[in-house]
């Protein structure tokens, strides 16, 4: 077997892993009730979320408006740049919810339904497009194009609504943090 056929193989392996073990860990994390000591700085962590989630969004709107107009070294920029986001949202995240309580969202009626609509459909999407981002990167740095663009046009929307919902989600619950 050849080199690049086993290093194909070690990186979907990767992904798979890593497609499983990172929802493992959040739900383990969200389920811990004693929150580890990391001082107060932590507090300040759904704000830098709702950040990296907004430019999250935009660069995924810049790589597909680089993409449709043929500029590519855009386009793998701003989807590496987004990607990149994505590993530091996911250390915010971890932490956040390792030193703090969950916040609960005080809005009622319809509001209530609303958050409550798009945070569950955010969660179960991040979940769903995690393995297809994975793959979708790995296709495009092994330069599958043909491979990278079938897993993309399922990647990309999800994972642009996922981006988009978490920051609609940070600004409907901003309110409540720290009450």
């Amino acid at each position: 077997m050849s080199n690049i056929v086993l290093a194909e193989k070690r990186a979907t392996l990767i992904a798979n892993v890593l497609s499983v073990v990172i929802p493992l860990v959040v739900a383990i994390l969200l389920g811990i009730r004693t929150k580890v000591d990391l001082g107060t700085w932590t507090k300040f962590l759904p704000h830098a979320i709702g950040a990296i989630n907004t430019l999250t969004s935009l660069l995924l709107i810049l790589g597909l408006v680089a993409q449709k107009i043929g500029k590519i070294g855009l386009h793998r920029l701003a989807m590496t740049s987004a990607f990149c986001l994505g590993a530091v949202f996911l250390v915010c995240y971890v932490t956040y919810h390792l030193s703090n309580p969950s916040t609960a969202y005080g809005g009622v009626g319809a509001m209530r339904t609303l958050y409550y609509g798009l945070l569950i459909s955010h969660i179960v999407l991040s979940l769903v497009v995690l393995p297809l981002v994975l793959r979708a990167f790995l296709f495009a740095l092994t330069n599958q194009i043909a491979r990278h663009r079938k897993i993309a046009k399922y990647a990309y929307p999800i994972w642009l609504y996922v981006s988009t919902t978490g920051v609609l989600v940070y600004l409907m619950i901003s309110p409540y943090y720290g009450k």
